[in-house]
């Protein structure tokens, strides 16, 4: 039987961890491949294995996000190439040094690649979705857009960013045919760790998923059409719960005038 042919997706961030086992499932699923991420060397290999393994079509695009140049190429191709379906936002750095301990051009450069490049590439890509009635954004955030107490006060901010991009893209989009989907990824065995200094042999070892649970759980999330999907979580009760109280609060966060208890002098 004929695999169905699902489009193309372009993933960033694709060359190793998370975006990598993206790349791998959705060729499995019927997408053709763009693999977008800086070492062209593990790109050509992963894009020669899937090719062999899966028989679909596999680009490669060595590209420095945190380059304007770079970044603007991304950019066109998801604006010209018509054949695109879905866009994988995973390309992203993060620290878990305190923000007093960091350096701000690192922390600027996070921000640059966490929210600026992922915003562009957001923009190139949508308008085309909603001009074909048919597409899909996955943005990989993290737990801490709602934990940012956790790491880094940049970091959790950036991801926080990512979340919030998503909840409203979702509401501006409903019924054109895109869908947004944000994953918030707890702790994820990939270089993330090693890159900022801290080993995964330093992690408990009961809070951390491998890549490939996580992305199987995030796109079983993708199937049920969920806008936010946290594959740690065991009780989603408690995530409807938190939901529930921030719609609950959306309709009285804005009045004209001030709440009591910043009226009431104290005596």
């Amino acid at each position: 039987m004929t695999q169905e042919h699902l489009g193309t997706a372009l993933v960033t961030g694709a060359s190793s961890g998370i975006g990598a086992v993206y790349a791998e499932r959705l060729a499995r699923r019927g997408y053709d491949l763009i693999l977008v991420a800086r070492n062209r060397d593990r790109l050509a290999a992963l894009a020669e294995h899937l090719t062999n393994e899966t028989h679909r079509s596999v680009e490669i695009i060595d590209a420095d996000l945190n380059d304007r140049a770079a970044l603007a190429a991304v950019e066109a191709k998801l604006k010209d190439d018509a054949s695109i379906t879905l866009l994988v936002n995973n390309a992203g750095i993060g620290t878990h040094t305190p923000l007093l301990d960091s350096n701000v051009d690192t922390m600027t450069r996070m921000i640059d690649l966490n929210v600026t490049a992922l915003t562009r590439l957001t923009y190139a890509a949508v308008p085309g979705f909603v001009a074909r009635g048919k597409g899909a954004v996955i943005n990989i955030a993290s737990i801490v857009s709602i934990a940012p107490e956790i790491l880094n006060g940049v970091y959790g901010g950036t991801k926080a960013f990512v979340l919030a991009f998503s909840q409203s893209l979702h509401r501006e989009l409903s019924g054109k045919g895109v869908r947004i989907q944000a994953v918030l990824p707890g702790a994820t065995a990939t270089d993330f760790w090693e890159t900022g200094g801290l080993p995964l042999d330093n992690l408990d070892k009961s809070i951390v998923m491998s890549a490939g649970d996580m992305v199987d759980a995030a796109l079983v999330g993708f199937d049920r059409d969920e806008l936010v999907t946290i594959p740690s979580l065991h009780d989603g009760a408690k995530w409807d719960a938190y939901e529930a109280a921030r719609q609950a609060m959306a309709p009285v966060l804005s009045t004209n005038t001030p709440a009591e208890r910043y009226t009431r002098r104290e005596r």
